[in-house]
């Protein structure tokens, strides 16, 4: 069987001696040790300022809108995973669907502004398989508007925009660590801030606890554990190699269906990319449907990634025009693509699909 994705899964001699520091610590969770460690690697390795290492990646949106007091309407895309919206929900806001750009598939910038509105608060973008969002328009956006800019940047580990961190750029940046991310710990995530929201953010992911006795306003517990933390430190040696793995099979996939009719995604111009999902655009959701069948017969399972556009979720009441996101979500199909993949896997998957076009 060839699934959408493998985990990582480090050597388990090198996962339990991090394992053995918690044993000897006897400190497992609040902040130990190896959560401090992790978030020094990562900020040393992302040249980064600031991390908070949390438990999964939706928190991080959750505090990132309750610290930044955002409120009434969230300009948003709907073409992301559906945490980018249920969020924004759950913290009692109002999704704003803007639609989306047909080459680069993220938030379509030059649609923004006529969608703002005097209940506008902020916008919250994905940068959709770590592919960025035109993010020197959206600050310009921002700056006129005065909203503040949070960027679900849960593909991004490792990419670089115009020679920095993807996560440098909005207010706040979220990531997930979730098992299938290319960076994982398990399940986990983090948040990266600009530096005067450093300690508003780090209150809200531990109760609002300043020191065992005080406290400073609102908080919640999004704190990652150190198991979690042990995994992270596991995997991290091994990230230029599964980088440079990915860009292997990515570049194979590439060569293999340069002749199929398919649309791939663009990469804006400026970024080092992290090669983290292999996306293809079908003519239609009929091909699609063709190809995805031959695939699963044949015990292959890529996944429809991001479907249905989320201006369609059941529970969007609101009618938003969005013509370029639901054509792309009904279109479109991720591949396998993880690090133990093989070229002989890679490509049985495009001579099916090939033959099936």
């Amino acid at each position: 069987m060839i699934p959408v994705t493998k985990s990582f899964i480090p050597p388990i001699e090198e996962y339990n001696s991090w394992l053995e520091k918690v044993w000897d610590s006897g400190w497992l969770t609040n902040r130990g040790s190896l959560v401090k460690l992790l978030e020094d690697k990562i900020n040393a390795y992302l040249d980064t300022d600031f991390v908070i290492a949390m438990t999964n990646g939706t928190l991080p949106i959750q505090i990132a809108i309750k610290a930044l007091d955002v409120k009434g309407d969230v300009i948003t895309t709907p073409f992301s995973y559906v945490a980018t919206t249920s969020t924004i929900f759950w913290e009692g806001c109002n999704p704003i669907f803007v639609d989306i750009d047909p080459n680069y598939f993220t938030i379509d910038e030059t649609k923004i502004e006529a969608a703002i509105t005097e209940e506008t608060t902020a916008i919250l973008a994905t940068h959709v398989y770590g592919n960025p969002c035109n993010v020197e328009a959206i600050e310009a956006i921002a700056e006129k508007h005065n909203l503040s800019v949070i960027y679900d940047a849960a593909h991004c580990f490792g990419v670089k925009y115009k020679g920095q961190s993807l996560f440098d750029y909005g207010d706040v940046s979220t990531s997930s660590f979730h098992a299938t991310k290319l960076f994982h710990t398990g399940e986990g995530g983090a948040l990266f801030c600009k530096p005067h929201l450093r300690d508003k953010m780090y209150f809200h992911h531990n109760f609002g606890h300043k020191g065992q006795e005080a406290f400073h306003g609102l908080g919640i517990n999004a704190k990652m554990s150190e198991i979690q933390a042990a995994m992270g430190l596991s995997v991290m040696p091994y990230l230029d190699e599964i980088i440079e793995k990915r860009k292997t099979i990515t570049s194979l996939y590439s060569e293999l269906l340069a002749d199929a009719s398919l649309t791939l995604i663009s990469i804006r111009e400026g970024t080092q990319w992290n090669y983290s999902y292999f996306p293809v655009v079908f003519e239609s959701e009929a091909q699609l449907t063709r190809v995805k069948d031959a695939l699963n017969k044949n015990e292959i399972y890529p996944r429809r990634y991001f479907f249905p556009s989320l201006n369609k979720l059941p529970y969007i009441k609101e009618s938003f025009n969005c013509p370029v996101s639901e054509s792309i979500a009904s279109r479109v199909l991720c591949l396998p693509l993880y690090t133990q993949l093989s070229k002989a896997e890679v490509e049985t998957i495009c001579s099916i699909i090939n033959e099936t076009i």
